[in-house]
């Protein structure tokens, strides 16, 4: 019988390239680059499963592809805002994304994040490696205390429960949720967290705002210069969600002029390219995208996708099926 045709579009971890090796026709991008639009269309024409992560751009002008032998992606990554979804419904494509397995790593690093812009731990690696520290002193790179302190979370799926789980159970503080949809009571009452209606409701009551929202055209600058208005002038906002989330001028803006305390970001519009502005800003913490950058969370991720396309090509729904 012959094995089904995939395409890796980046490199992945070598256990999970070597077990899609094994169980399938499998041609990966040794380069690990991105691959341009027409690209993926070319490759949509030529392969059984694409596999395509959050760097792989997906528009309809990449899914411009009538006659696509591809009729499943795979994504390895919960979210899939880079996925046309219309263009993708139009061709018959199945796509699948992974859940669960990533949540609790990418929780770690936000509150990783969280710890490091209150405590200013990136001003003083800069400080230490330039050779510019001269001791201890009563003064110097005073931050905030986290303990005890309110924790807005926007969006409340699985990585951001498990964030309210390690700021509640962990470091005592007080969560504030909002959501698209209604939590239900058991979820809230396991940090002992309270749902507000809106955004707006949210930001004036929180020491720490942490976004766990998806990204997408739909909440596209979320956080935008009105909203940052009503921030606490020492609050910090924490982003491990999707870069479009966050308006970066108005956010830019708000770091200048101590409009809000401070910023921690994991995630960029139009990463890899980061704004110089923002580069500027002392009171940012900025990461490279690793919320996910474990190697047991890499490896679940690539395993679940295998999943996902075991089922397809047996007939059966993908559990992770999202479109």
């Amino acid at each position: 019988m012959v094995k089904p045709s995939v395409l890796v579009t980046r490199r992945w971890p070598a256990a999970v390239e070597a077990r899609l090796a094994e169980n399938y026709n499998t041609v990966l991008n040794r380069g690990d680059k991105p691959m341009s639009p027409a690209e993926i269309r070319d490759a949509l024409r030529s392969y059984d499963a694409v596999l395509p992560t959050v760097t792989d751009t997906l528009n309809s002008e990449a899914l411009d592809v009538p006659a696509a032998k591809t009729k499943i992606l795979a994504n390895y990554g919960v979210g899939y805002s880079h996925i046309c979804e219309s263009a993708a419904r139009n061709l018959g494509m199945t796509v699948t994304n992974t859940p669960d397995v990533l949540s609790e790593c990418t929780a770690d690093l936000a509150m990783t994040l969280l710890l490091m812009v209150a405590r200013r731990t990136g001003e003083g690696e800069r400080e230490l490696r330039a050779g510019g520290w001269t001791g201890w002193r009563p003064t110097h790179l005073i931050g905030t205390k986290v303990s005890g302190k309110t924790l807005g979370i926007v969006g409340f799926g699985r990585i951001g429960q498990e964030m309210a789980r390690r700021a509640h159970h962990g470091f005592g503080m007080k969560i504030i949720v909002q959501n698209r949809s209604r939590v239900v009571p058991e979820v809230l009452a396991k940090c002992n967290a309270i749902q507000v209606d809106s955004i707006e409701e949210l930001l004036p009551q929180c020491d720490f705002v942490s976004l766990h929202c998806p990204g997408g055209a739909a909440n596209r600058h979320l956080i935008n210069a009105l909203r940052l208005d009503l921030m606490k002038p020492d609050a910090f906002l924490i982003n491990t969600a999707r870069g479009e989330v966050i308006d970066e001028f108005a956010l830019t803006q708000a770091l200048m002029f101590d409009i809000i305390g401070g910023a921690a970001l994991d995630v960029f519009d139009g990463e890899p390219r980061i704004s110089q502005t923002l580069m500027q800003c002392d009171n940012l913490v900025m990461l490279p995208h690793l919320g996910s950058a474990t190697r047991e969370a890499r490896e679940a991720m690539g395993f679940r996708v295998l999943e996902n396309l075991d089922d397809f090509f047996d007939g059966k729904p993908p559990r992770d099926k999202v479109i």
